[in-house]
């Protein structure tokens, strides 16, 4: 970033100036991506050096070591790129205007792949727009089975690949069009490589459905809580990280304290120890999103009413019962909607959120907004018979 002294040999400016440099300008647009991803050694820290590059209060005087005099980077517009936000030191964080961009849904990525990506990948094969035809329900089948990103570049490559086998078999004497259905992505892309949540048709008591948000976009996750005799621990398992046992335990503590209003035997709360366990085990899960849903499924089992099976939910509880906003939910909605859930509970103060939401899929669904626990008992759970406080 600072470039070399002009004792050494070989000595150049820095990536900075050599890029205004080459603009020609003084006033460029310079993008640095990936600035999650800096490293730290004994050669230097390089978020040091972008402090000072990015920071309005001082670029106007950047200090380059080849010029060894002032540079003026206040008239440089800069955009950096980054998957996370946790990485960036975060004083360098603090210089930054965050923009957040949200993945694609199934239907933009449709959108995106039949105006660009396929026109693209057919003509970079060989072939002509006449030779090979991708229908809507192939794509869709391959973007929900095949590939699960926020973007589309995994979608790209994958499109590639089944353009070059349908050019080899051109090369190979193949004259009629080719149709791709979705029944023949097995045999050229082999065996799917992700199969969707789907909506279970029935939830029995102890198992509530919760939406995740992911880097991939989001998905739906059943929290499943079983009663266990001889103990009174609280079990959990599915790789959680501590704010998702933090949440786990809030809810424990909530529901026994309300147990006499939910009509729940204060014997058996005593007498058994719970285990509570979010699949895929696989997969590390952490944060707040969960506590209505671990909340909603001890209440569930502890009372013994199913909950709905076509109600998803998302929300931080706290220990007075009160239901706080969560971030990523267009991407949650979104992957309700994948799974064939129309109904889904989000906290009161997430209103505001559904504006990001394509209107067709806001249309086709029901919300439920909560300010309160028991707001979302009701609603989840409608034979619950609530008493006073």
């Amino acid at each position: 970033m600072r470039g070399h002294r002009r004792t050494y040999i070989g000595a150049m400016p820095g990536r900075i100036l050599q890029a205004i440099r080459r603009a020609g300008v003084k006033n460029p647009l310079l993008m640095l991506d990936e600035i999650d991803k800096l490293g730290h050694d004994y050669r230097g820290d390089p978020a040091a050096a972008l402090m000072e590059i990015l920071d309005p209060a001082q670029n106007h005087a950047f200090h380059d070591n080849y010029l060894d005099l002032p540079f003026d980077l206040s008239k440089v517009f800069f955009i950096t790129t980054a998957n996370t936000l946790e990485s960036i030191p975060r004083p360098l964080l603090d210089r930054m205007e965050v923009l957040r961009l949200a993945g694609y849904s199934d239907e933009e990525k449709c959108e995106i792949a039949e105006r660009y990506l396929i026109p693209r990948q057919v003509k970079e094969s060989g072939l002509t727009s006449e030779q090979i035809d991708f229908p809507r329900p192939t794509l869709q089948h391959l973007i929900g089975h095949y590939t699960r990103e926020a973007g589309v570049r995994e979608l790209e490559r994958t499109l590639g690949r089944i353009a070059r086998k349908i050019a080899t078999q051109v090369v190979e004497g193949r004259t009629e069009p080719a149709a791709i259905a979705a029944e023949e992505l097995g045999e050229m892309l082999g065996p799917e490589r992700f199969l969707p949540e789907k909506a279970r048709r029935q939830l029995q008591a102890g198992v509530a459905a919760g939406l995740a948000w992911t880097e991939a976009g989001g998905d739906v996750l059943y929290v499943e809580a079983l009663l266990l005799p001889n103990g009174k621990d609280l079990k959990l398992t599915g790789q959680l990280g501590d704010v998702m046992r933090e949440s786990a335990e809030a809810a424990q503590s909530y529901i026994r304290s309300r147990g006499r209003e939910l009509g729940i035997d204060q014997k058996r709360l005593d007498k058994f120890s719970v285990h509570i366990h979010v699949p895929a085990g696989a997969t590390p899960k952490d944060g707040p999103s969960a506590g209505i849903t671990m909340a909603v499924a001890l209440a569930s089992l502890l009372t013994g009413c199913a909950a709905r099976s076509d109600t998803a939910m998302t929300g931080e509880i706290t220990l007075s019962g009160l239901v706080f906003p969560v971030g990523g939910i267009k991407e949650k909605l979104l992957a309700a909607h994948r799974a064939g859930m129309r109904r889904v509970i989000l906290p009161k103060a997430n209103e505001k959120d559904l504006r990001e939401l394509p209107e067709h899929v806001r249309a086709e669904m029901e919300f439920v907004f909560a300010e309160h626990i028991d707001d979302v008992l009701t609603a989840a759970m409608p034979e619950l018979k609530l008493g006073k406080k």
